[in-house]
């Protein structure tokens, strides 16, 4: 599970990062921030992206998931009980999971209908998301003490 724990984390330091590009002016995948917002947020009539505080926050929490799986994979040392990381591990995993399926239903679509966002979303974002949520749900289930 340890070759798990460092891809998920890997994946999600690689997600981590893009959130910080973008809090400190970052217009990729965009030409500028109207086309980056309709590529990455797809909120209806966006024209440009959240604050820096928004993306900021976003990449301290991924930042913090980017840990989880190295923690309950034994790679470094915690204070945490293993007990709490797998069940933290297992939330983590249902938030993603759970924006993994939303990007599925006629609701999201209508929510966030910007192109490219609403292809990207479809093709890419929301199979990422069911992907990681699934790695995280895996880790949480396999590493929990018994």
């Amino acid at each position: 599970m340890t070759v798990l724990a460092v891809i998920l984390s890997f994946v999600l330091l690689l997600i981590t990062t893009l959130h910080v590009y973008w809090g400190i002016g970052g217009i990729w995948p965009g030409t500028d921030q109207t086309s980056c917002a309709r590529a990455v947020v797809g909120f209806r009539g966006v024209d440009e992206m959240p604050s820096s505080f928004a993306s900021f926050a976003v990449a301290a929490c991924l930042a913090l998931a980017t840990l989880w799986p190295l923690a309950l994979a034994g790679v470094f040392a915690t204070p945490f009980p293993r007990e709490g990381l797998a069940a933290t591990a297992l939330m983590i995993g249902l938030v993603f999971l759970g924006r993994g399926i939303a990007g599925f239903t006629p609701w999201w679509r209508r929510l966030a209908p910007e192109q490219p966002f609403a292809r990207l979303d479809q093709s890419f974002y929301s199979p990422l998301c069911l992907l990681i949520g699934l790695g995280f749900a895996i880790l949480a289930i396999t590493e929990f003490p018994a």
